[in-house]
């Protein structure tokens, strides 16, 4: 159960991680990896597909 717990919390943390990344680079670089900026955490959490 808490290695359950820790897994999941971890998870999160990477996700808010990857996010705030992908928040901070301009318009143009996101375009350069095929992201646009409304579907940042869309594609963070769940991926392209």
């Amino acid at each position: 159960m808490f290695r359950f717990f820790t897994s999941g919390l971890q998870t999160l943390r990477s996700q808010h991680r990857s996010i705030r990344e992908l928040q901070s680079m301009d318009d143009r670089a996101l375009a350069d990896i095929g992201v646009n900026r409304a579907e940042i955490s869309r594609v963070v959490r769940y991926g392209r597909g």
